[in-house]
């Protein structure tokens, strides 16, 4: 059996599906970063899938650049969150979102 774009699709899909589940209902503030990264994750994946399957016979990697673009600005945000939290808990003395409504100590 042949792996095609729908089967990548797909899988991008409920990759999406569960990090915006868990970004929604979580209110852990971490486990909320996870989810969005794992939402940027499901996102390269179907840019890379359809760059490979629409323009196959091209030496251009649009997708796997636009993809490694994400990746390092998911990685700056993943930097950025964890310092806010960091700052958050050491003022709060918790990563509940609930309890982080304002940015005063």
């Amino acid at each position: 059996m042949e792996v095609e774009l729908t089967h990548y699709l797909v899988l991008s899909g409920i990759l999406f599906a569960i990090g915006l589940f868990g970004a929604l209902t979580k209110q852990n503030v971490i486990g909320i970063l996870m989810c969005i990264e794992i939402m940027l994750n499901a996102a390269n994946i179907a840019v890379v899938a359809f760059s490979r399957y629409l323009v196959p016979d091209t030496v251009l990697l649009t997708g796997h650049g636009f993809a490694l673009f994400v990746i390092v600005v998911a990685a700056a945000e993943a930097a950025v969150g964890l310092a806010i939290v960091i700052t958050l808990y050491r003022n709060r003395a918790t990563v509940d979102a609930e309890e982080m409504d304002s940015m005063k100590g």
